[in-house]
């Protein structure tokens, strides 16, 4: 597993994110595995026609476009950086699907945040919404990262490396300031029961469980959250450019999406029958 090690190595030193590195290290392990079950006596090669089999397979098993494009990326990273080989794979990225994103409304946000009793749990899906921040941002926000007077957020080494300003809702103000007190800058805001980060999962299990008591029924995620705040700041005539900005996006067709779920033309459409 030396080269599982060394991949681990080469990511961690050009400053990947640890879930970036535990994605591309697990589909590097997969195909060694497959490679494997082969009785392939190379187990790292890294040749077009095995690449062709083994996501063929992955797309078999139902694995999504973007699954496939992530083995394919580990893959190439690995060929490239670590067995130095600089002859391309051959092997064309799989055609995304374009899903629009789940959008909340204001409605079922305001029942969502009203059904949680715990403050500390409240405030965080409420700051998720109206920050528009990525749940890994939020369970790593800290007390320096909350300017309360000017309703800034300084969100730090976010997707990509990026660091960004972001706005918070005024009627947070409070709650912010009751859940600051008493810690020193380099706490997290929402911090563990036992102390130091709360895991992203239980983040996400405390959105699904306040999302089934407000009797909401979409399959909404905690992602969902940042997906209302940029198509409501767009409902709301904010420019795109500004929208992007306050998401993080580093080209704005990413940002662009939310235009297709706040047309007020195509709303204004009725139908025939």
């Amino acid at each position: 597993m030396h080269y599982i090690d060394q991949m681990t190595e080469e990511l961690k030193l050009r400053n990947y994110r640890p879930k970036t590195i535990k994605a591309y290290t697990n589909c590097l392990r997969i195909y060694f595995e497959f490679l494997m079950m082969r009785s392939e006596k190379n187990t790292c090669r890294i040749e077009a026609n095995e690449i062709r089999e083994f996501l063929l397979i992955k797309q078999n098993e139902g694995c999504s476009p973007q699954t496939v494009a992530l083995y394919l990326y580990a893959l190439s990273f690995f060929k490239k950086n670590i067995l130095r080989s600089f002859e391309p794979l051959g092997v064309k990225l799989p055609k995304k699907t374009h899903k629009l994103p789940v959008i909340l409304s204001r409605d079922e946000i305001a029942r969502i945040v009203a059904s949680m009793e715990n403050r500390k749990h409240r405030t965080m899906i409420a700051l998720a919404y109206g920050a528009g921040l990525r749940v890994s941002e939020v369970v790593r926000l800290k007390i320096r990262d909350v300017a309360l007077g000017e309703l800034i957020l300084h969100i730090k080494n976010a997707k990509g490396g990026k660091d960004r300003i972001t706005v918070m809702p005024a009627k947070l103000r409070n709650d912010f300031a009751i859940l600051m007190a008493g810690k020193e800058t380099n706490d997290y805001v929402f911090s563990s029961e036992r102390g130091g980060r709360l895991c992203e999962r239980t983040a996400q299990k405390v959105f699904g469980h306040a999302l089934k008591k407000a009797g909401v029924m979409k399959q909404a995620t905690f992602h969902s959250l940042r997906h209302s705040f940029a198509t409501h700041l767009l409902e709301n005539g904010t420019d795109l450019r500004y929208v992007q900005e306050l998401l993080g996006h580093s080209n704005i067709n990413t940002t662009q999406i939310y235009t297709q779920v706040t047309n007020p033309m195509l709303k204004r459409i009725k139908s025939p029958w």
